[in-house]
């Protein structure tokens, strides 16, 4: 701190600081003798210069001191006895005083006492003061606030300031300083600005600079704008330490993009400000950017210090770029920076990260002085690198080395420990814990405990909560988000409402844990409640809280309320904007999810990863193919990162709009894969029928060590369902808990039953359902009817009807499939039945619809259809096709005609069945290359099925439709499902 003020002082112009060059120049010298203020006592000319940290910078406001010739020894045996740093016995000679002395010595005495905080003696000077009658003029005024204040006697200080019959900038900013100072009081400063405005009194650099640092820790950016404006007005905005102030605020607020453009606007950067500039990205986990301005700075060849590479070295350590961690070093070498203990932990903690625990470990061996910090760093990496026991030798090391250890280390290590794949380290440095003695630390507890819920070992996790002495608000928010993330929803409310009795301060925090859980139980109702709850508790405005709020009701199905949340925030920050995205694309409505990336763009902010990836995801479907290409172009054109997540959301739009080859490039060009990133993947190969490509991927994926999760063995049953691989199915089920420790939930034995069934093995799939540990929802008992249906089995066909019709009495698909499984037997009195009970209960079916989009439109056909513009066309190039298909041996089957006519109406009613309709038209309105993609609402019959391959042989074209089981992709006259659907 000294060193930078000192270069502070010796960076400013003589004529910046407003003072004479003599004194000034004087005063720089003096510096270097004493810290904290810019004084010095000489015989022959004495002078007090305030400390910058108040803004003393004005000649005018420091009058020149009498000195001690005029026979004022005491004063200067005082003086003496304090510049030889004997304050104590100074004060005893003042307090002996009957008489006032002159006022350098009380200015003097100040201003060691506030460099000491010695709040006592200090105030013994002030009483002093005012019982020998001394005038307190605004200079002296202004020594005492800035006491009070470096001594945090803040309502000492203020009473000083209010009593002063005249004030200047220095008066302000003493108290704005002192204010500033301490967190808590950002509020102050802002209400101390306004009225410093009111006033005829001017700001100056150093009022602007605690200003702007207030609305930095508020996180504030609309204020902090404000501020920005009023800089701009007064002319400080090419300053290069209130520039390096708006760069740090902006930062905080997680505005880069104005961060960078008041980096851009100064001309005169120095260090601290490429230094701030760096700092902000990376904090904002901007580590790219960070690292293109660090060799920006090489480039311009800015002076670096310890700062600078620390920062950059966190960069390269969250990118895990390893390569440029290397380039790092080297430069730190080059530049005498290796043996820093602050730049050796940032070389230690980065190649550890990077997967180079050796290499660390040399560099950690090699450091001539370590800090917690050091060590921290070096036992992180083992723990992240899965080596326990040289992590344990290491902690018991550091324990020898510092004695009593705080418990620092343990939890930065259980906090880096936050993903499935970990739990077995967690488990281990939780068994540590024990050991060492630390488990009872409500600190260490409440990482052990977030560290299991994060890990989605809720049981552990609740028996950490349990057994803590002592909870914090931390510990109760960790187990209800556990709970909440988990899937327990239930659970997570019914710890809230305990937290409630036990009458502890909800937060933030809690809220959107117990929002969660009542967007995962969709119940809107509880959701309301709560959103009374959180306007009675004044939690309303809050963005975080209001991003919540739109995410459950935008889950529960909500739209309406999720859209009334947002439009009433008068801050939107990303995370709002983001949360009703996603909640236009979960709900399908991709047209408003786009309408409001055009919106956020026109207010000129940034669409960010999260963004990009719910805007993706509302594209993910056939028909909407052209608008998420643009979407990727989009991404490409604001040059968005690579992120896990948008590539993800990449592969998951190209599998859901039929392009499973590009979903596999995407795939295979996302830097860093994650759980999520191969869910996708494998859920695409699922989707599609490819079942030994999914296996094949799953196995893959267990070898890079990415651990599995629930979402993962949906995909792995699902294609295994759709690929009719019975014996693998089996086997990845029970493998779950017993090798993997995912327990089944009801959507995998959901997958089981379907697995059964698309193989015909009713009577073991009914088997199955009555032996789960589960009650079979409606979906269970759909696929059974629906599996009754094509294999003919009308027994277990109306068994499972009467299950669904009992708990879905107005789903028309129970009666629908039954009437169909009577009608596919010719038991046409059971189909009058069944639709006579359907009339009877009012229930209506969906009709039977494809789509396909031309030209960005959707175009809908229903069996039959006649009501397009260009039906005509659409009908002669059916019997040109029927034509065709006939010549190459096709012959109609008539028994998926479920009705009870001739055998000629049966012919022509396939003909028109709505995907041949789709099919027809996007054979006459797009160009022979183009592959078709039809959506169809049902699953595709066998007639259309077989004359679709055909339909893909005459025209040469690929036809990709996804029915409501799977996709088809028909070519050279053969579907990838291989007719197992």
């Amino acid at each position: 701190m000294q060193r930078s003020c000192l270069n502070f002082m010796q960076r400013l112009p003589l004529t910046v600081l407003g003072l004479p060059q003599p004194i000034a120049q004087l005063c720089k010298s003096a510096y270097i003798h004493r810290t904290g203020f810019f004084h010095t006592c000489y015989h022959g000319q004495n002078c007090a210069i305030s400390s910058s940290n108040t803004g003393f910078i004005s000649h005018e406001e420091y009058p020149i001191l009498e000195n001690a010739e005029n026979g004022d020894h005491t004063a200067d045996r005082i003086i003496t006895l304090y510049k030889h740093g004997r304050l104590q016995e100074a004060l005893d000679i003042f307090n002996g005083m009957e008489c006032g002395v002159k006022p350098y010595a009380y200015s003097v005495l100040l201003h060691e006492c506030a460099n000491l905080k010695a709040l006592t003696e200090g105030k013994m000077i002030h009483t002093h003061m005012e019982k020998t009658g001394f005038e307190i003029d605004v200079f002296m005024g202004n020594n005492l606030i800035n006491l009070y204040s470096k001594c945090a006697s803040l309502e000492d200080a203020r009473q000083v300031f209010d009593k002063m019959s005249e004030r200047n900038a220095v008066s302000w900013n003493a108290l704005i300083a002192g204010y500033a100072q301490h967190q808590g009081y950002e509020e102050k400063v802002l209400e101390l600005f306004v009225r410093m405005m009111s006033t005829e009194v001017r700001p100056n650099s150093f009022t602007f600079i605690r200003v702007t640092r207030a609305c930095s820790r508020l996180a504030d950016i609309e204020l902090g704008k404000q501020i920005h404006a009023f800089i701009i007005e007064y002319g400080f905005h090419l300053d290069v330490f209130v520039g390096s102030v708006l760069v740090d605020m902006y930062a905080n607020c997680k505005s880069t993009r104005s961060s960078r453009q008041v980096f851009d606007q100064i001309l005169n950067r120095d260090m601290v400000l490429w230094n701030t500039s760096i700092a902000g990205y990376v904090r904002n986990g901007c580590d790219e950017e960070a690292w293109k301005l660090f060799c920006q700075m090489q480039r311009e060849s800015i002076g670096m210090s310890a700062f600078t590479f620390a920062s950059v070295l966190r960069a390269c350590a969250g990118i895990v770029a390893l390569e440029q961690g290397e380039q790092a070093h080297a430069y730190i070498i080059k530049t005498g920076f290796e043996f820093d203990m602050f730049v050796g932990s940032g070389l230690v903690d980065m190649y550890g990260k990077c997967r180079h625990i050796q290499t660390a470990r040399k560099l950690f061996d090699k450091m001539p002085k370590r800090d917690v910090v050091s060590w921290t760093a070096m036992i992180l990496g083992y723990a992240q690198n899965g080596d326990i026991l040289e992590m344990s030798k290491l902690f018991s090391q550091m324990q020898r080395a510092y004695g009593n250890l705080n418990q620092y280390t343990l939890t930065s290590v259980l906090s880096a420990l936050n993903k499935p794949e970990a739990l077995e380290q967690g488990k281990q440095v939780h068994g540590f814990s024990v050991k060492v003695g630390f488990q009872a630390e409500v600190s260490v507890g409440n990482a052990l405990l977030t560290m299991y819920a994060k890990c989605g070992d809720v049981d552990n996790a609740h028996k950490v909560f349990e057994k803590m002495r002592e909870r914090e608000v931390v510990s109760w928010n960790a187990m209800i988000a556990g709970y909440a993330q988990a899937g327990y929803a239930e659970l997570a409310q019914q710890l809230f409402f305990k937290m409630l009795l036990a009458t502890l301060k909800i937060n933030q925090i809690t809220l959107g844990s117990v929002l969660g859980a009542c967007a995962s139980l969709e119940t809107p109702e509880l959701g309301k409640q709560m959103h009374t709850y959180i306007i009675k508790s004044g939690f309303q405005s809050d963005a975080s809280v209001a991003s919540s709020l739109v995410d459950m009701y935008c889950k529960c199905g909500n739209i309406m309320d999720a859209r009334r949340v947002f439009d009433s925030l008068v801050k939107r920050d990303m995370v709002s904007w983001n949360s009703i995205i996603a909640g236009y694309a979960q709900n399908d409505h991709r047209e408003e999810a786009l309408v409001l990336l055009r919106e956020l763009q026109r207010l000129g902010m940034i669409p960010n990863q999260i963004t990009f990836a719910s805007v993706l995801r509302a594209c993910a479907s056939l028909t909407a193919l052209e608008q998420g290409k643009q979407v990727f172009v989009h991404i490409i054109k604001i040059v968005v990162e690579a992120d896990v997540y948008v590539g993800s959301a990449l592969v998951d739009m190209y599998s859901k709009c039929g392009c499973l080859e590009d979903a596999r490039k995407v795939f295979d060009q996302v830097p860093e894969r994650n759980t999520v990133s191969w869910n996708a993947m494998l859920s695409g190969y699922a989707q599609h029928g490819l079942g030994k490509e999914a296996l094949s991927l799953f196995e893959r994926m267990q070898q890079s060590g990415i651990m599995p999760n629930d979402v993962t063995f949906i995909g792995v049953l699902s294609a295994c369902s759709h690929a009719g691989l019975v014996d693998e199915g089996r086997h990845y089920f029970d493998a779950m808990f017993q090798d993997h420790g995912v327990m089944q939930k009801l959507k995998h034995y959901t997958c089981m039953v379907d697995i059964l069934c698309r193989a015909g093995k009713l009577e073991e799939a009914v088997q199955f359902i009555n032996e789960m540990p589960y009650e079979p929802d409606a979906l269970v008992w759909n696929i059974v009817l629906g599996a009754s249906r094509v294999h003919a089995n009308a027994d277990i066909g109306k068994l499972s009807a009467d299950y669904l019709i009992e708990l879905e009495p107005e789903n028309s698909s129970a009666y629908v499939l039954l009437s169909n499984i009577y009608a596919a037997s010719s038991k046409w009195e059971d189909v009058a039945r069944v639709r006579k009970l359907m009339k009877g209960k009012s229930v209506i079916k969906d009709p039977g619809c494809s789509w396909i989009q031309v030209k960005d439109k959707v175009h809908l056909f229903v069996a039959d259809d006649r009501s397009h513009s260009q039906t005509d066309k659409i009908y002669a190039k059916l019997e040109e096709l029927a034509r065709q298909l006939r010549s190459l041996g096709y012959v109609p089957d008539t028994i998926f005609v479920l009705h009870d006519v001739s055998e000629k109406q049966r012919e022509n009613a396939l003909r028109y069945h709505s995907e041949k309709l789709a099919i027809a038209f996007g054979i006459i309105s797009t160009i022979p290359e183009m592959p078709l993609r039809i959506m169809k609402n049902l699953r595709v019959c066998g007639d259309c099925h077989t004359a679709t391959k055909l339909i893909s042989k005459i025209v040469g074209r690929e036809i990709i439709v996804r029915d409501a089981n799977r996709f088809h992709h028909f070519k050279n006259g053969l579907c990838s499902c291989g007719d197992f659907w």
